[in-house]
């Protein structure tokens, strides 16, 4: 996604116009990680970049976008320009961690968890009581 945000639109409220930009920047984030993963990676990785216009953005990292978006409202800026290209994450697929649950047997246990005589009851609310 290459996109330049124009905030002055006549007959637009320029707040309605940066939270539509925000909102288009997280859809579009959304949407390209429910793509497909192509085969051996596991995640969507994504190059940012943003500025007042395409020839000076610069890199910036995900969690700074809203912030630099809130920069420019305040700034009084005309303009933002949002670069956003997603590429397959590089990396081994995480591996799983056993568990004491699962080396003794799956964890199933007989016991409700109440520690009483009447264990066999099934309630589990450790009530033991009518």
């Amino acid at each position: 996604m290459r996109k330049t945000y124009v905030l002055h639109i006549e007959g637009k409220n320029r707040d309605r116009l940066l939270d539509a930009a925000r909102h288009d920047i997280h859809r579009y984030l959304r949407r390209e990680r429910r793509r497909a993963l192509p085969e051996g990676t596991r995640f969507w990785d994504f190059d940012y970049r943003f500025g007042s216009s395409e020839a000076d953005a610069q890199s910036v990292r995900e969690e700074d976008i809203t912030g630099l978006i809130d920069g420019v409202a305040q700034s009084g800026a005309a303009q933002f320009y949002v670069e956003i290209v997603a590429r397959p994450g590089v990396g081994e697929p995480r591996k799983r961690k056993l568990g004491a649950a699962a080396q003794d047997g799956g964890g199933v246990h007989e016991d409700d968890g109440d520690g009483g005589a009447d264990a066999g009851d099934g309630g589990g609310d450790g009530g033991g009581g009518d």
